[in-house]
C-alpha cells in the first residue's frame, strides 16, 4: 500500500529490544483527538485509545493476517445476504465508553447506524471478533472481550490461530469450538453459524494441512 503524503501526525521511530512487551504506550501528538482518526499518528501497526493511553501494537504476523482474511470472507458473504446488518473489518474503529478500540471484525444492526461520518462508530456492534497473534494471546483477548460486553456488545468471538479454535462469549457464558465443529447460531445474527475450519482455510493451505 502506498504511504500517504507526509503529515504532522507521522511518527519517528527507534528500534526497541525484542523483549519489549506490547502494547507500548505512545505520547499523543499535538492536536490528537481520540474521536477523529485523521489526528491519530501514522504508524506501521495498530493503535487503540484505552483509559487515556494511546497503545501501539506491531503489524500482524502471517497466521493472524491469513486468518483475519478468512474472517472477512465469512462475515462479508453473510452480510451480502442480510441487508439489515452492516459488517466492519480492517481494524474496525469503535468509540465506546470514552475508549477508541479496534476489532478484527464487527457486525452492526443497520438501524443502529447513522449516515457515514468518516469517524469511529459510536454504537456497540452485535458481534465483535478478535483474532489472536503473537502479541495478542487468549488471555489479553479475554480482557478485551470483557470490555466489549461491558460496552453493550452482545456476542464476542475469539478466533485462536495457534489452536484453530473459536471461543464464543456472551453474558450468559461461553463455549469453545474446534475443527469440525460449527459455531452455534444466535437469533441476534440469523443464519451466521460458520464451521470453525472456514477461519483457517488459508492457514491450512500454507501449512499443507
Amino acid at each position: 500500500m502506498a504511504r500517504p503524503a507526509p503529515s504532522e501526525f507521522d511518527e519517528a521511530w527507534i528500534a526497541v529490544p525484542r523483549s519489549v512487551r506490547f502494547p507500548v504506550e505512545l505520547t499523543p501528538p499535538e492536536g490528537f483527538d481520540a474521536e477523529d482518526p485523521a489526528t491519530w499518528p501514522r504508524v506501521e501497526g495498530r493503535l487503540e485509545w484505552v483509559e487515556g493511553r494511546l497503545l501501539y501494537m506491531p503489524p500482524c504476523g502471517d497466521l493472524q493476517q491469513f486468518t483475519v482474511t478468512d474472517l472477512v470472507i465469512v462475515l462479508g458473504v453473510w452480510g451480502r445476504s442480510h441487508p439489515d446488518f452492516v459488517v466492519g473489518t480492517n481494524e474496525a474503529g469503535l468509540l465506546l465508553g470514552g475508549a477508541s478500540r479496534a476489532a478484527d471484525g464487527a457486525v452492526f444492526r443497520r438501524a443502529d447506524l447513522g449516515p457515514p461520518t468518516g469517524k469511529f462508530v459510536q454504537v456497540p456492534p452485535v458481534l465483535a471478533v478478535e483474532v489472536s497473534g503473537p502479541d495478542e494471546r487468549e488471555g489479553s483477548l479475554r480482557e478485551k472481550a470483557r470490555w466489549y460486553l461491558d460496552m453493550g456488545v452482545a456476542i464476542v468471538w475469539l478466533v485462536l490461530t495457534d489452536r484453530r479454535e473459536v471461543v464464543v462469549i456472551t453474558r450468559a457464558g461461553e463455549t469453545r469450538h474446534g475443527m469440525g465443529e460449527r459455531i452455534p447460531a444466535d437469533p441476534r445474527l440469523p443464519d451466521l453459524a460458520p464451521m470453525v475450519e472456514e477461519f483457517f482455510r488459508q492457514v491450512g493451505r500454507v501449512a499443507g494441512a
